[in-house]
C-alpha cells in the first residue's frame, strides 16, 4: 500500500502536498462521483497552502499593486498577513482589490501593451487557488497543449512542430486568436469550470477575480470579459477555456500544437489544412472569440515561413523571428551605451547574462544566425572603447585591428557562434 501511495505521488509530483494528500490524488486518478469536486475552499485557505503560495509569489518577485505593498513589506508581517487572509477566506469576507494597470513597450514594436499588477495578497490567494484547482483540470488536458502546464514548456511544443514538419505535415494553419486573454466570455468559462468544481465558495472566489476592477491612472473599470490581468490563475483559466478546442481537433485527427493562445495546425495536404481552418474558425466563433484576419492563414512551409513561439520555420530551416532578434538587440543596446561608465569587464559580464539566456532558447537556430549577432555585439563594445579613446562614431574599420575578436574573447565575451558550434558537436560516449 505504501509503495502504491508513493507511486501515485510520483505521478502527480507537481501537485502541492499542502493541498493534495495521497488519498485525494488516488481519488483524482480513479475519478470522483459525478466528476465534480466538493469541499475545496478549506484546502484553498489552509495556512500551509497560503504559506506555500506566498513563497511562490516571493520567488516570482513582481511590483506592488494598488495598495503599494511590496512582497518584502508583506513578508515583514507574514504571519499576521497570512492569518488575516486565512480568516477572511474562511469567513467568506475576502474581496480582491483592483488590479493596477501599466503600459510597457511591446518587444520588437513601437507599440505599448497593457500589464496588470494585482496586489501581493491577491497573488498569494490566486496561487493558493491554483494549487487546489490545477490537478483537477490537468488530469484531462490534451497532450498537445504545452503552455503553462507542469512538466511542459515552449521547447516541447517546438520539438513537436519540428517533428511534424519532418514527417511531412508541411501545410500549416498559422492561427492567431485576437486579444484572447481579454476576450474570454466569463459565463462560458464558468460553465466549463462548473463541470469539475461544485464548491460554491470556490466558484464565488473565481468569479470575484473575473470581475476584479482595473485601475489605470485616474480611471477605473470592471472588465466584462477576459481573465484577471497579470493574475496567477489566468493561464489555468485560459487553458480551461481552450481545452474543448484541443479535444475537438484531436477527435478530428488533426495535429494541433498549442502554447496558451499560440497555436498551429499541421497537415499533409492543402485540402486538410483548409478544412482544419474551417473547423477552427467555426469553433472560435461559437466560443465568442475571434481569429485575426490579418494573421491567420494557410502556409506551405516548403515554400514560405511561419512563426511560432519566437522562432521562424522556413523551408526546412529554423531561425529566430525578427522580433526575437530585435528584442535581443534592444536589451544589449541598453547595456552598451557609449556613455556607459562601468568597466569593460563589468559591461561584458552584464551582456553575457543576456547572451547566455538568449542562446539557451534559440540554440536550435540555423548556424548563420549567430556570427552576425556576435559581430554586432562586438561593434557595440568597440563603440564604447572608441569613445573612451576620444573618437567619434561606432566601432568600424581599423577598430577591428585595434580591438580584434580575440581581444573580446580574452575579456570573456560570450560567443554565440562558438557556443553553437560546441552545441552541434556530437556528444562523446
Amino acid at each position: 500500500m505504501t509503495k502504491q501511495a508513493g507511486e501515485v505521488r510520483d505521478r502527480w509530483s507537481f501537485a502541492e502536498p499542502a493541498v493534495w494528500t495521497e488519498a485525494m490524488l488516488t481519488a483524482l486518478e480513479s475519478g470522483v462521483k459525478g466528476g465534480k469536486w466538493f469541499a475545496l475552499i478549506d484546502k484553498v485557505y489552509s495556512p500551509a497552502n497560503l504559506r506555500v503560495a506566498f513563497e511562490r509569489v516571493r520567488a516570482n518577485k513582481g511590483a506592488s499593486g494598488v495598495d503599494h505593498e511590496s512582497v518584502e513589506h508583506f513578508k515583514r508581517h507574514l504571519d499576521e498577513n497570512l492569518q488575516k487572509t486565512h480568516q477572511r477566506l474562511k469567513d467568506g469576507k475576502y474581496h480582491p482589490q483592483a488590479v493596477r494597470r501599466v503600459w510597457i513597450p511591446k518587444p520588437g514594436s513601437s507599440k505599448m501593451r497593457p500589464l496588470g499588477i494585482p496586489t501581493v495578497r491577491d497573488r498569494v490567494v490566486q496561487s493558493a487557488l491554483r494549487n487546489a484547482l490545477e490537478p483537477i483540470f490537468e488530469r484531462d488536458f490534451a497532450v498537445h497543449s504545452y503552455g503553462f502546464r507542469p512538466g511542459r514548456g515552449c521547447k516541447d511544443a517546438l520539438r513537436r512542430v519540428n517533428k511534424l514538419l519532418r514527417d511531412g505535415y508541411t501545410l500549416v494553419v498559422d492561427a492567431d486568436l485576437a486579444s484572447y486573454f481579454d476576450t474570454i466570455p466569463h459565463g462560458s468559462l464558468m460553465v466549463l469550470i462548473k463541470q469539475r468544481i461544485a464548491d460554491g465558495r470556490v466558484l464565488e472566489l473565481i468569479e470575484a477575480y473575473l470581475s476584479q476592477r482595473v485601475m489605470e491612472t485616474a480611471k477605473e473599470w470592471t472588465p466584462d470579459d477576459g481573465t484577471p490581468q497579470g493574475g496567477v490563475i489566468s493561464p489555468l483559466l485560459a487553458n480551461i477555456y481552450l481545452d474543448p478546442l484541443d479535444h475537438l481537433m484531436e477527435e478530428q485527427g488533426l495535429e494541433m500544437v498549442r502554447y496558451a493562445d499560440d497555436l498551429v495546425l499541421l497537415c499533409r495536404t492543402k485540402e486538410t489544412a483548409d478544412e482544419a481552418l474551417r473547423k477552427l474558425t467555426e469553433w472560435v466563433n461559437t466560443a465568442g472569440l475571434a481569429l485575426s484576419a490579418e494573421k491567420t492563414r494557410v502556409v506551405d512551409a516548403r515554400e514560405e515561413g511561419f512563426e511560432f513561439l519566437g522562432y521562424r520555420f522556413e523551408r526546412g530551416y529554423i531561425f529566430p523571428r525578427k522580433k526575437s532578434i530585435q528584442k535581443l538587440k534592444d536589451s544589449i543596446r541598453g547595456k552598451t551605451k557609449r556613455a556607459n561608465g562601468s568597466s569593460l569587464e563589468a559591461i561584458i559580464k552584464d551582456v553575457n547574462g543576456t547572451l547566455v539566456g538568449w542562446f539557451g532558447y534559440f540554440k536550435h537556430s540555423h548556424k548563420t544566425t549567430f556570427g552576425r549577432l556576435d559581430g554586432w555585439t562586438r561593434m557595440r563594445l568597440r563603440s564604447i572603447l572608441r569613445k573612451r579613446a576620444k573618437l567619434r562614431g561606432r566601432g568600424r574599420g581599423l577598430d577591428h585591428f585595434k580591438w580584434p575578436n580575440a581581444f573580446f574573447a580574452e575579456q570573456g565575451l560570450f560567443s554565440l557562434q562558438t557556443a553553437h558550434a560546441k552545441y552541434r558537436q556530437p556528444s562523446k560516449r
